[in-house]
């Protein structure tokens, strides 16, 4: 597993070099307002959302399985312990085919976890629906509910 802090950002290419310098580490995936790394020290998935007029940096936090197994059984442990706002589903977006779940902590922090199927699918870099985050990017509808919207952020 690998920790996922996934990112505001007023400007994604701004964000880009800092990040590239400060982990030397090339950008993992460049899309149209994000962009993701795959740092190896210390082991992170870095997501940027480019939303200039966010109230906050923090998207969310998530954590990557980096085998279907582990994605597996942290998702039955989670989901039988109540701790899971949903159970697992499979999303697809411009950035990536996953097995995600969400879970809530109780101050409302939204944690990601999933499983990578297909990071460069086809099908989804055609993918033009809009949600509140451009294509993805975690979001609380807090105007009616407390419920997370599915995303990708691979």
């Amino acid at each position: 597993m690998r920790l996922q802090l996934a990112l505001n950002v007023k400007n994604l290419d701004r964000a880009i070099t800092f990040y590239s310098k400060m982990f030397a580490t090339p950008v993992h995936k460049k899309r149209d307002s994000y962009a993701n790394f795959e740092i190896a020290e210390p082991p992170l998935k870095l997501v940027l959302f480019e939303h200039p007029d966010a109230n906050e940096q923090l998207n969310h936090i998530g954590v990557e399985c980096l085998t279907m197994s582990e994605f597996e059984q942290t998702s039955d442990r989670l989901v039988s312990s109540d701790l899971a706002t949903d159970g697992v589903a499979e999303t697809g977006c411009c950035h990536a085919r996953q097995a995600k779940l969400w879970v809530k902590e109780p101050d409302e922090l939204a944690w990601e976890w999933y499983r990578i199927l297909d990071d460069e699918p086809a099908a989804g870099r055609n993918n033009t629906e809009p949600s509140q985050a451009g294509c993805c990017g975690q979001q609380s509808d807090t105007s009616t509910t407390s419920e997370l919207k599915q995303v990708c952020c691979a």
